[in-house]
């Protein structure tokens, strides 16, 4: 991957275009009249505002002699990463969700979509009825039940020999 893209990956494209501005010592205003597009729409891609759309990206790459798609591809990382850190915002209520139903971990760093499972087996054998609830809200009742009927040992069962 090329060494530029994996340096700023993550970060909005329009951050390094205004960086790579200074550094070349280009105004945004001449610069977006000479590839034909408005001041205002340049400076908004600049400060984060907007994204940087092909069209716009192939412009400024030809302009500025970068290679095809750098921008495109940069904005696509950024879309990415916004995307993970949505996700990752996904939580349930944590205020209804003891400690210590699950004290071996740090229930911060759980990660809600990808243990779902633990997550749904460890309430259901140890949690109360709120924490049931919210973890059925939270992941939906269809999910939470096949969850459950595919659990090989059922919660609080005992074995009668």
């Amino acid at each position: 991957m090329n060494k530029f893209i994996e340096k700023y990956k993550g970060i909005h494209p329009g951050f390094i275009l205004e960086r790579e501005f200074r550094k070349r010592m280009i105004r945004q205003r001449p610069f977006a009249l000479s590839i034909n597009e408005h001041p205002q729409t340049l400076n908004a891609i600049t400060k984060g505002k907007r994204n940087l759309n092909t069209s716009i990206a192939l412009k400024i790459e030809h302009e500025l002699d970068m290679e095809e798609g750098t921008l495109a591809l940069l904005q696509t990382y950024y879309d990415i990463d916004k995307e993970k850190k949505a996700r990752n915002l996904r939580i349930p209520n944590l205020s209804i969700l003891r400690k210590s139903l699950f004290w071996d971990t740090d229930i911060s760093k759980i990660d809600w979509d990808k243990q779902y499972k633990a997550v749904i087996q460890r309430t259901f054998e140890r949690g109360n009825e709120e924490e049931k609830n919210e973890i059925r809200r939270f992941y939906g009742s269809k999910k939470v039940d096949i969850v459950l009927h595919s659990t090989t040992r059922k919660p609080y069962t005992v074995s009668h020999i």
